[in-house]
């Protein structure tokens, strides 16, 4: 089989950064970032969470081979603000999103079990008194 070994999918190699980037010279206001060991999951995240800033102007990824977990987010902007601050900001908002998303999920969860505690005791309350 030509796939890789799993481990390879996510792990970085000696040589290898998380993120490379590099300015689009054609383009004003617009850099390319290649992210390593990387794959749709968190591209479309990144590029979906970017349309939502106002100086965002363009930005979409691409995976250029699907064997290899790598894909390049291209990035406009206004001029504003610069593309490499722009994807910082939206990581930074990413990881705050997820964080109260962690926050409810937990709390949520503690409060099923309780009730479900709270249920399991009172089918046994009626069980002993039958």
């Amino acid at each position: 089989m030509n796939a890789p070994d799993r481990f390879e999918l996510f792990l970085l190699g000696d040589d290898e950064k998380k993120v490379e980037f590099k300015e689009e010279t054609r383009v004003p206001n617009t850099a390319i970032f290649t992210f390593n060991k990387e794959d749709h999951t968190l591209g479309n995240l990144l590029s979906q969470r970017l349309h939502k800033y106002p100086y965002i102007t363009f930005s979409a990824y691409k995976v250029p081979h699907p064997l290899f977990a790598k894909f390049e987010l291209r990035v406009s902007t206004d001029g504003t603000i610069t593309p490499k601050d722009a994807v910082v900001q939206c990581a930074k908002d990413i990881v705050q999103d997820l964080e109260v998303l962690s926050r409810s999920f937990t709390t949520e969860w503690l409060g099923k079990r309780i009730v479900h505690e709270g249920e399991a005791e009172r089918l046994a309350r009626e069980q002993n008194n039958y």
